[in-house]
């Protein structure tokens, strides 16, 4: 038995931030009932496919129960209340409004199922000049700061790899939830959760925005150590056109590699403020330059130095961390799974069906 077996949750949300949220529930036991219209959660229909389903909608819905039920009909709402009467959790990722004007807003629920959790995960809130503003991860990341310093030595931001902002809200969202949840078990009184992208992405800033934070101005990622300013934290290119990253500012690996590379002379450099280690930059890149990433990998097995070659999602799923962890889990359908990331010594996690539309 996992350790939410026992709790309820009634599943409004699609694509990410809730579905992601709900998922990790779902994987450690609770019954999640994903309420989906007509159609279907978008993300069904979102390729590549595998075992019948998209990749995506399995690994963020697996292990979840699906009911069809449209919202607008009465039949619907009546089946929907049914379904909250027997919930310990209620989520959903509508935009503010939507809820109260089906019916199912928070003190709607809350008649039905007093001691019910509800949780609302939206791009900004429920409340506030933005509550109403459409947006998707990037638009949030925008609005934060974050994609401000997700740029190239030229300033320019570019599309940012992870859609950290949705992320951030599934796990603030289940972190509340679970709050919640003890909470409720001291207490009896469920509770309200307004869960914003927005909140919840920002405080990821905290080591590198210090002086926007403290009322000055914004920092400027060729500026700062953590996003291109130093010497060791910095990414390469190597000869065969391929990249390297150095991942640890702590001066102990930068002398390591210099004294390896016999250029001492260099450590002072790694001392000084990031935005001042230019010549320390250009000589690891005329350094890295000079062999492949594999022939760099190789070099490196010896010396402690915080050091990486930049893998694609092939080379990264292929490595044996992968398989010695088994991060990586095929279902009974032969469909893959990335394992959730909380799991508990001495458990087995094999990941659970995923639900056909209305079943």
């Amino acid at each position: 038995m996992g350790k939410l077996s026992g709790i309820t949750v009634v599943d409004l949300t699609q694509f990410l931030p809730g579905p992601m949220m709900t998922v990790m529930m779902a994987d450690q036991g609770a019954r999640v009932i994903k309420v989906e219209p007509q159609a279907g959660d978008p993300a069904r229909m979102m390729e590549p496919n595998e075992a019948g389903h998209s990749v995506w909608f399995a690994n963020l819905n697996r292990g979840k129960e699906s009911v069809v039920l449209d919202l607008k009909s009465e039949e619907g709402k009546a089946a929907l209340v049914e379904l909250c009467k027997g919930a310990d959790v209620f989520v959903e990722g509508f935009r503010p409004g939507v809820m109260k004007r089906l019916g199912f807003d928070y003190d709607a629920v809350k008649q039905v199922k007093p001691d019910i959790i509800y949780c609302s995960i939206s791009a900004f809130g429920q409340e506030g000049p933005l509550a109403h503003h459409p947006a998707h991860d990037m638009a949030v990341q925008a609005l934060t700061g974050f994609l401000a310093v997700n740029d190239g030595p030229d300033g320019m931001p570019v599309v940012p790899g992870a859609p950290s902002a949705d992320m951030a809200a599934g796990l603030t969202a289940l972190s509340a939830v679970l709050m919640a949840v003890v909470g409720r078990d001291r207490t009896g009184e469920g509770a309200y959760i307004d869960c914003a992208m927005f909140d919840s992405i920002l405080p990821w800033c905290a080591h590198t925005a210090g002086s926007a934070i403290a009322g000055g101005e914004s920092p400027v990622s060729a500026s700062q150590r953590s996003l291109g300013g130093a010497g060791f934290y910095q990414v390469y290119q190597t000869a065969d056109g391929k990249h390297v990253a150095l991942g640890g500012r702590e001066i102990k690996f930068a002398r390591n590699l210099l004294a390896a590379l016999k250029r001492e002379d260099l450590i002072p450099h790694a001392e000084r403020e990031a935005g001042e280690q230019g010549e320390l930059i250009q000589f690891l890149r005329d350094t890295f330059v000079t062999r492949t990433r594999d022939e760099w990998v190789e070099w490196f097995t010896d010396k402690d130095v915080a050091f990486a070659p930049v893998l694609n999602f092939r080379d990264a799923l292929d490595e044996p961390h992968i398989a010695e962890r088994r991060i990586l889990v095929e279902g009974s359908d032969g469909a893959h799974h990335i394992a959730p990331p909380i799991r508990f010594v001495g458990e087995e996690w094999i990941p659970g069906a995923t639900p056909e539309l209305g079943r």
